[in-house]
């Protein structure tokens, strides 16, 4: 009896379990069938709420853009977007020239934050923090995008101010940055950390430009001396108003800009600064505000603004995540004369509504976009990258 009743046992629990497993196989079926949920789109920016000065405009260009980043334009007008999450590349195109967006499509995927992006002799690079990667004749393939050539893949794999900016330079070298890993830290043992490279197109002949960098991701050269300034991002931890973060100009290869000694050209750091003085350090040539996240940036070069903005160098400020009182969360404007700047002020505001939350680390901004870079299109007009809505802005000028 108990022999029948064990063989019973086994008999139904065999079933039950039969039952469930083909349950399981049929929801994953259906699972797989359904469409995919997609998120709601976010609300329609405010543009009203922005400020230019007169005589311009902004207006949306592009949506659908998760974690926009670096932008790059390609011969035949298409648009080339980094992500910083996602994973994504995207080519974004406007066929019927009416400065709006008909199609963004993706291009890469499964990429490692491939934030940077930059174009030449018809191949899309890409930054995507230990690799940089390169796709050939990709504006002839949009709809099937070729396999990724893998220049290097043997940058530092450091994720903490490991996005990437990569442009070429008047030498025809790429230029790609590797931030410090870290707030504050000395990395003797990997002397990339906290620097600018630059390496031949093919990946080759990989070198230090400048270092003493702490996060660089936005840089471009003045369209008349060739020097190379770029932004860089101040540390934390010592409080709402110091440091400023920085804009640098490098007159030749080979200089220091600070980190981890020195912070915006005179403050010693409190942990690295006894152990060289702030007088070795090319100083910035612009202190920008205290922790604003100054990102990409570009000299403006084109012909639709006024002259008075002819090389301007126009940057994107991410905007505070532990200040107080927020900052930053704009649009910049640089005048530059040779290699100092003569002014410095707000180009595109009011991003950042007030205040959307406080914790001891600081506040939360109310926002409705963080700038993210900036880039100059053909016709002369600026279209900046949002990286909270994915959202690409284009502002215009009439007179």
């Amino acid at each position: 009896m108990v022999t029948v009743i064990s063989r019973w046992r086994s008999i139904h629990l065999f079933a039950l379990a039969s039952l469930l497993l083909a349950s399981v196989g049929l929801l994953a079926a259906q699972a797989r069938q359904r469409p995919a949920q997609q998120r709601p789109d976010p609300p329609p920016p405010p543009l009203e709420k922005l400020k230019v000065p007169a005589g311009f405009k902004i207006d949306v260009y592009a949506e659908g853009v998760t974690s926009a980043r670096q932008m790059a334009i390609g011969p035949k007008g298409t648009l080339f977007v980094g992500s910083r999450a996602g994973g994504r590349v995207y080519a974004i195109t406007d066929a019927d020239g009416d400065h709006k967006a008909d199609s963004v499509k993706v291009v890469a995927s499964g990429l490692t934050s491939p934030s940077g992006v930059a174009f030449r002799d018809g191949s899309l690079y890409v930054g995507a923090i230990s690799r940089v990667l390169r796709y050939d004749d990709i504006e002839s393939k949009l709809d099937a995008p070729p396999a990724a050539v893998v220049l290097t893949d043997a940058l530092p794999t450091a994720t903490h101010h490991g996005f990437k900016f990569i442009a070429f330079g008047p030498d025809g070298l790429l230029y790609v940055p590797v931030g410090g890993p870290c707030n504050v830290c000395e990395r003797l043992d990997d002397p990339r950390f906290a620097t600018i490279l630059r390496m031949k197109p093919d990946g080759s002949n990989i070198e230090v430009f400048a270092s003493g960098i702490r996060n660089t991701v936005g840089f471009d050269w003045h369209p008349t001396t060739k020097e190379l300034w770029f932004t860089d991002n101040g540390r934390d931890e010592m409080g709402d108003d110091v440091p400023n973060d920085e804009l640098n100009v490098a007159t030749q290869a080979g200089q220091h800009f600070g980190f981890p000694y020195c912070h915006q050209g005179n403050v010693p750091d409190p942990d690295f600064g006894a152990k060289r003085p702030c007088a070795d350090f090319v100083p910035p040539a612009q202190l920008m505000g205290p922790h604003v996240a100054a990102v990409g940036m570009t000299f403006y070069t084109g012909t639709m603004f006024p002259a008075a903005y002819q090389n301007t160098v126009f940057i994107a400020q991410h905007g505070s995540w532990n200040r107080s009182v927020p900052l930053g969360y704009r649009v910049m404007a640089a005048k530059v004369e040779g290699s100092k700047v003569v002014s410095y002020e707000p180009f595109v505001e009011g991003f950042m509504q007030g205040i959307r939350s406080t914790s001891p680390r600081g506040a939360t901004a109310d926002t409705f976009a963080r700038p993210a870079s900036v880039l100059v299109m053909p016709d002369g007009s600026l279209l900046i990258s949002d990286d909270q809505q994915g959202r690409i802005y284009r502002v215009s000028y009439a007179k």
